[in-house]
């Protein structure tokens, strides 16, 4: 039996997406447009997802030895300069300053889209010995780059992420990095945002600008397009050389040391919403939700209700993050709006419940209700969360395998992105000349060389030669 639709102003995700999609974000409050094109104000409950975010992943760097610094916010054109492959990469995207008050700039200042650059111009100033190293930072800004569509948390011209930047004695130590890295992103993925993700290697066309190698993770969106939601870069000695960063061995020695990048970002947000949410608007996982528990108070105005639904708030408050609503809208609204910012659980309290030592717990993700003793709040609560996240989890991982499509030759391919949307899995030679043709007529780009392939043909999904890889292909945001 299909569950009422209590939120009637969000367009229906299969007759709109890119409707839903933008109905979500605003009705939920999540952002707000701005007067600067291309930028989007992150309200209070967006910011709220953000900051989760921002302080489980912390934690998760701070565990595997990395600290925290800030860069500037400029970049003088000549340090871009420096490394040749990385500013051609960003040159379409970069925005620039060119005045300081009324005086025009000896040197123009690019707004970072990226900081590759600064930390090598500042790593050359602290790493003399092989005791200096690793050195293993990240920080926490924004960054700009001047996209021509925009789309809130997705795709804007400023947004909020973290960029991690290493250095190393040897390749193989930065080579585990980046692997390391990746595999922080993908635990994260999928241990709190309840999302299954996709790892793999990137081709050389979607590489990161001046990496040898480009690692990441996709994530299939509700309607079957892709999403890299973290990515990690290997970049070999290549920016090292170009900043003149030496340092001494034990031998002795002058040597050049090795860097990786790796980095994801508030499209992370976007990534939630469009693998969870439903047409009544956001579904959260518990581990990031703002609010994880709302009391709703039924029949508020009779005696003792309020105050029996004050002692339960008070008492999951310590075992969950918890709100009441004692406002006057009724329960109905109520529950529309807090199934609208995707509130894990609702619980409902009324003098019935009171009567009989009980209330009525309700998930977000499927609608069951699960009727509580008061007495066992605080063991049951924090089981029904992680239900709620297991339940998450399994129901997009259903999709994933659902929408995961196997093709064997260029008829096959054309046919499934054309109307099969999701992931297909197809053999590849290795050849740019494929990918783009793949790219041309199946509008489909590479998303990864996953770390575990399978061997599906002996030849080329596009031109029918030897192939070398199987990929996974998809339309993407």
């Amino acid at each position: 039996m299909s569950k009422e639709k209590l939120v009637k102003e969000i367009t229906s995700m299969e007759d709109d997406f890119a409707q839903w999609y933008t109905d979500v974000v605003l009705k939920a409050e999540l952002i707000d447009y701005s007067s600067v094109k291309g930028c989007m104000i992150i309200r209070p409950y967006g910011y709220a997802i953000w900051e989760k975010i921002q302080h489980l992943m912390d934690a998760m760097f701070k565990e595997t030895g990395h600290e925290n610094v800030y860069m500037p916010l400029f970049i003088p054109e000549s340090l871009l300069q420096k490394e040749k492959d990385h500013i051609e990469g960003f040159a379409p995207e970069v925005a620039w300053v060119t005045k300081g008050g009324d005086e025009e700039l000896d040197e123009r200042l690019c707004v970072r889209p990226t900081s590759e650059t600064l930390f090598c111009d500042h790593f050359k100033n602290v790493v003399h010995s092989y005791r200096d190293l690793p050195k293993l930072y990240n920080q926490w800004c924004s960054v700009v780059r001047w996209e021509k569509t925009t789309r809130p948390f997705l795709r804007s011209r400023e947004f909020l992420w973290q960029e991690g930047h290493t250095l190393h004695a040897s390749a193989e130590e930065a080579k585990a990095e980046t692997e390391r890295m990746l595999n922080v992103y993908a635990q994260f993925a999928e241990e709190y945002l309840a999302m299954p993700v996709v790892k793999g290697v990137k081709t050389e066309k979607e590489r990161f600008a001046g990496a040898e190698a480009t690692y990441t993770i996709e994530a299939l969106m509700h309607d079957g397009k892709a999403l890299q939601s973290g990515t990690s870069h290997y970049f070999g000695n290549g920016f090292a050389r170009a900043f003149g960063i030496q340092f001494a061995d034990q031998e002795n020695n002058l040597v050049t040391p090795y860097e990786t990048s790796w980095g994801t970002t508030t499209r992370l947000i976007g990534a939630v919403i469009m693998t969870h949410g439903d047409d009544s608007g956001l579904v959260l996982p518990p581990a990031i939700a703002p609010i994880q528990v709302v009391v709703i108070p039924i029949a508020a105005h009779k005696p003792g209700v309020c105050e029996k639904a004050k002692e339960v708030y008070e008492r999951i408050a310590k075992v969950s993050r918890a709100r009441m609503d004692v406002s006057d809208n009724t329960p109905g609204w109520k529950f529309a709006e807090y199934e609208m910012k995707g509130v894990p659980l609702r619980l409902e309290i009324g003098p019935r419940d009171i009567e009989n030592n009980q209330c009525v717990l309700v998930r977000r993700d499927n609608g069951e209700k699960t009727v509580v003793s008061l007495d066992e709040l605080e063991e049951r609560i924090p089981e029904l969360l992680k239900a709620v996240h297991d339940g998450l989890y399994e129901k997009a991982l259903a999709r994933r395998s659902a929408m995961t499509y196997d093709a064997h030759n260029m008829e096959e391919m054309m046919d499934m992105a054309e109307h099969k949307p999701g992931f297909i899995r197809a053999m590849w030679c290795g050849e740019r000349a494929c990918e783009d043709q793949l790219k041309e007529q199946a509008g489909v780009s590479s998303r990864c060389i996953p770390f575990e392939e399978e061997h599906l043909s002996d030849t080329c999904v596009c031109c029918g030669k030897p192939a070398k890889h199987m990929l996974y292909w998809g339309k993407a945001y």
